[in-house]
């Protein structure tokens, strides 16, 4: 159900955002190690999360609404599946370039479309369902790599590693999107923008504990590099906060499978990034994958007027 038009909006920003912050971590991977390039997404957002909600609160002043225990569970799953999901995205572009890695891992929208109904009860119209399948075809097309592939060929390259890393990533980010959905309506207030700020700040802060521990413990001597990386990774760290913002706040006024489809226009963001910020070759077939895609988020749209 959809509870507040600002979904759309929210959602289209969070693409573009999203897009240039992944190009932008993309380069801090290089760089980095796995969960090196993973931990300054949350550690350099951190303080952005933060100073979001502030300036929310004194723009908009209202006390604090309450939350249970469930809130934190919630918080704290999706902010474990979200680190999966970054971590095996990362990987996916490193066995591939950046748009077939992302491209891999936008089958999230049909992956989150079944998972929204079977633990959330949410579901989708027909005419929604057609803007999947076509958006979910153009991200398949664009996952070729711009390669002429035979039906033998397209099911051994779903084998390679680069689409299982992708394909496993949408899986989780779906999951995340479960998670914090569930998370935002633990918060006490009609205000979907504020109960998503909240349950950002309360789930960085998490995902930093997690994911710093984990390399304090691993890769110690790591933690010197992320900090040194500090130009870079504060630009990924104020991109993801303000792209998860809008993110959360979609996940909190419409059905997570709605929001991931039209989340897919992120693609069209990425070729462009890909083009021009990281100079990767644009293909023909990649062209016609992207019209599919925004024509799946036109039908999607349709489908829920």
């Amino acid at each position: 159900m959809i509870s507040s038009p600002i979904w759309l909006p929210a959602t289209l920003v969070a693409g573009a955002v999203q897009a240039w912050r992944t190009a932008v971590q993309r380069r801090v991977s290089h760089s980095l190690s796995l969960n090196g390039a993973g931990l300054v997404r949350y550690l350099y957002g951190l303080p952005f999360t933060l100073a979001l909600l502030g300036g929310y609160r004194l723009l908009v002043p209202a006390p604090l609404p309450a939350i249970d225990l469930s809130f934190a569970l919630f918080c704290a799953a999706g902010g474990l599946a979200q680190i999966i999901a970054t971590n095996l995205l990362i990987s996916a572009f490193r066995y591939r370039n950046f748009v077939v890695g992302t491209a891999y891992s936008k089958t999230e929208a049909v992956q989150g479309a079944i998972l929204s109904f079977l633990l959330l009860g949410e579901s989708l119209s027909p005419l929604s369902w057609a803007g999947i399948g076509c958006g979910v075809a153009g991200v398949m097309l664009l996952s070729t790599g711009g390669r002429k592939m035979g039906p033998v060929d397209f099911l051994r390259a779903l084998g390679q590693p680069a689409a299982i890393a992708g394909m496993a990533s949408g899986f989780f980010f779906a999951l995340t999107a479960i998670g914090i959905r569930r998370a935002t309506q633990a918060v006490a207030t009609d205000d979907p923008v504020l109960a998503a700020l909240i349950v950002l700040a309360a789930t960085v802060p998490m995902q930093t504990l997690m994911q710093g521990g984990w390399l304090l413990w691993r890769e110690p001597a790591e933690m010197r590099r992320v900090f040194t990386s500090w130009r870079v990774s504060g630009q990924v760290g104020l991109l993801s906060a303000l792209g998860s913002a809008c993110w959360f706040t979609g996940f909190a006024t419409a059905p997570v499978a709605l929001v991931r489809i039209v989340g897919q226009i992120e693609v069209a963001f990425t070729m462009a990034l890909g083009h021009f910020y990281l100079k990767e070759a644009m293909r023909r077939s990649e062209g016609v994958g992207l019209m599919l895609v925004v024509a799946g988020v036109i039908l999607a749209l349709a489908g829920a007027l």
